[in-house]
């Protein structure tokens, strides 16, 4: 597409002013909703199963949530781009409301545990549908900006998340975990109907439907495997041999699916990537960690140490502290060095140390020790999470591009719902055993079944002082236990590290998502999506971006000022447009821009016509000369992309030249004096 058939394309319809901020705002509380129960029910899981019983079934709560959630996302995207967005993400808010509802309701560990499957089943359509919209109405010079605000959700989430649930069981009860999202879901559904107007494009797919089911399938096999081996079933029985079998056998079949699938959920060349398959790997460790951390730390502060759900929230502040410091701390420093592989080769050690010094975590230890051993691990987290996602950008072609950045989130997710799960049989195991070894030492009240403390801990505080601190440290080890076994999976991630190659960085590899960075959100965007991102990230952090007209001018030989150059491509844009629109869209006064508008009078550019500014076809040859130059100056970005092999890359720049010229997010680059007005 050339620069000057771009300028006859009409701009796609987007919500501006007021109506873009609410718009903005609403999709943030969405992104929120969906964030949250990601984080938000950790605190509250002991006394959630306190109320309903079933601590052996505690892991499940969280792996329901994040399995619906991580499947369901690529369905999400590629419905969303085939039948509209607008109409796709309602649907997951009342979805998301929906499980949110009846999670309140539950009344029983398998019930809740089928509600929160729902739940994120809505909430991966929320998580995915908002930054496609967002690239929907935000202008391009400001869409990474705003991408970045929308990243930042996560780390406000897994920040406020913990606390957010301590507080409500503290001071209402667990149930408004999931009653909360109610009313804020509600806002958002009734501003999105209001106030977004969904662009009319639609992009055809056709959808891995049976690829998705596959990994649901193998998926939920080896969780299930994880979680019933050594506690409900022995690992050699019938019953943990056959789930193995059954999720050798979907894998098979998935890789077999997936090759002949014209748009696979994950295509299979991805692993021939050293760097790609290095990268899930230690992903998935890296998911293994935190939410298996994130899952069984409150119970460790609330019935070991004996804090509350909130302070508990508290308690976990220095880990999320820890994470999100390195994780910008270390995405500015490859911004400026180019060098990232020196990230994970410290963050995994970090890792592994961290999680064997939370393995001596007892009753005993105090607060400050505590969080100094956290927030360590959070550091190591950080270090490294984000620095993965870069590294596979870093390295596979054009064609592979978003899919590898969904690969490597992907296993992040599914590695924290193997993480969940494998802490959680490795905890009902220990505490069962210890629980017997205790019961032969120690008397215990008449008619006390010994099992009742595995099922609910808050069994314990009905039994004397002696007894009860007792139990407590069975607890402590059972908990300690957990944490040593993580140890050796963490140095796997550290050996693999080593293995990382680190090339040259590409421009658009050093740009961040930072909902990618802390970890939390499930990545599904296409390689043309990916790469707009990363663009838009340019874009708006180039700190030339003051001079941008004038620059322009110079390269495409146009003596115009900066205000007339603007002037002349927002008009060629719309081929008219009347002056007092003009000035609102510059957001500067009428009386401001005339001067502008009447040199390219003057100049033959423009025409007045009943008090429209009307392109003429001088200036809309002159404009394309402006875009071309803006188009020439974009590709410099894409060094090591070979935009000319990829038509849809080549497009891609064309569109982001005509639509970043003559755009509202430019007024400071025409004229410093003007203000955008909300």
């Amino acid at each position: 597409m050339t620069a000057e058939a771009s300028l006859r394309k009409e701009s796609r319809p987007a919500p501006t002013g007021r109506d873009l901020y609410v718009v903005l705002g609403a999709l943030m509380l969405a992104m929120l909703l969906a964030a949250l129960d990601q984080t938000i029910v950790s605190t509250a899981l002991p006394t959630i199963v306190g109320e309903l019983g079933g601590l052996n079934h505690l892991s499940w709560v969280v792996t329901a949530y994040l399995l619906a959630a991580t499947a369901s996302t690529p369905l999400w995207g590629k419905l969303g781009d085939q039948y509209g967005r607008k109409r796709l993400f309602q649907t997951s808010i009342v979805i998301f409301l929906i499980g949110s509802a009846l999670c309140g309701l539950a009344r029983d560990m398998t019930e809740l545990i089928g509600f929160r499957a729902l739940q994120g089943l809505g909430g991966g359509g929320l998580m995915v549908l908002v930054v496609a919209i967002v690239g929907d109405v935000v202008p391009p010079r400001e869409r990474g900006r705003y991408q970045g605000l929308f990243g930042a959700v996560f780390g406000v989430s897994s920040v406020v998340g913990p606390l957010l649930g301590g507080w409500f069981v503290d001071n209402l009860t667990w149930r408004w975990v999931f009653y909360i999202n109610l009313p804020i879901g509600v806002l958002a559904l009734v501003v999105i109907a209001a106030v977004l107007h969904a662009p009319s494009e639609r992009e055809r797919h056709r959808i891995d439907y049976l690829g998705t089911l596959l990994i649901v399938g193998w998926a939920v096999a080896l969780v299930l495997m994880t979680t019933w081996g050594g506690t409900t079933y022995a690992w050699t029985s019938p019953q943990i041999i056959g789930l193995g079998a059954v999720a050798v056998v979907l894998i098979a079949v998935w890789i077999v699916v997936e090759r002949r699938a014209a748009e696979p959920v994950m295509p299979p060349r991805l692993f021939r990537s050293a760097t790609f398959t290095l990268g899930s790997a230690i992903s998935f460790v890296v998911g293994f960690a935190m939410f298996g951390a994130l899952t069984f730390l409150p119970l460790f502060l609330q019935v070991v140490n004996g804090v509350s759900p909130t302070l508990s929230g508290v308690h976990l502040l220095p880990m999320m502290a820890g994470m999100l410091v390195s994780s910008i701390g270390s995405g500015q420093l490859i911004s400026r060095t180019g060098h990232y592989k020196i990230f994970p080769v410290l963050g995994t050690p970090i890792i592994a140390v961290a999680l064997w010094w939370c393995s001596s975590l007892d009753e005993t230890t105090s607060a400050t020790s505590t969080g100094v051993r956290l927030a360590l691990l959070g550091l190591g987290l950080g270090l490294v999470m984000q620095v993965l996602v870069i590294a596979v950008q870093n390295a596979v072609s054009y064609e592979d591009l978003g899919a590898a950045t969904s690969g490597v989130t992907f296993f992040r997710q599914i590695g924290g719902s193997f993480g969940v799960a494998v802490f959680g049989s490795i905890f009902s195991n220990r505490l069962a055993a210890n629980t017997e070894d205790l019961v032969r030492r120690v008397t215990l009240p008449p008619g006390f079944d010994p099992a009742a403390v595995q099922g609910d801990p808050a069994v314990l505080n009905r039994f004397p002082p002696q007894v009860r601190a007792e139990f407590i440290h069975v607890y402590a080890q059972s908990i300690q236990t957990v944490f040593l076994w993580a140890v050796p999976v963490a140095a796997v991630a550290v050996v693999l590290t080593w293995f990382l190659r680190e090339v040259t960085l590409r421009a658009t590899s050093q740009t961040r998502d930072y909902g990618e960075g802390f970890g939390a959100a499930p990545t599904v965007r296409s390689s043309e999506c990916e790469m707009e991102r990363a663009l838009s990230e340019l874009m708006h952090k180039d700190p030339r971006a003051r001079e941008l007209y004038t620059r322009l001018g110079v390269l495409a030989d146009v003596d115009l000022p900066a205000g007339g150059m603007w002037a002349l491509c927002r008009i060629a844009r719309e081929g008219s447009v009347r002056g007092t629109e003009l000035a609102e869209r510059a957001g500067v006064p009428v009386e401001r821009g005339r001067p502008y508008v009447d040199g390219l009078v003057q100049a033959g550019l423009v025409l007045r016509r009943d008090g429209d500014l009307v392109v003429t076809d001088e200036g809309r040859e002159v404009a394309a000369r402006l875009v071309a130059a803006r188009r020439a100056g974009l590709a410099r970005h894409l060094e090591g992309w070979s935009p000319e092999e990829h038509p849809e890359l080549a497009a891609l720049l064309s569109r982001l030249a005509v639509e970043s010229l003559g755009d509202e997010g430019d007024a400071d680059a025409v004229d410093p004096r003007s203000r955008r007005r909300p």
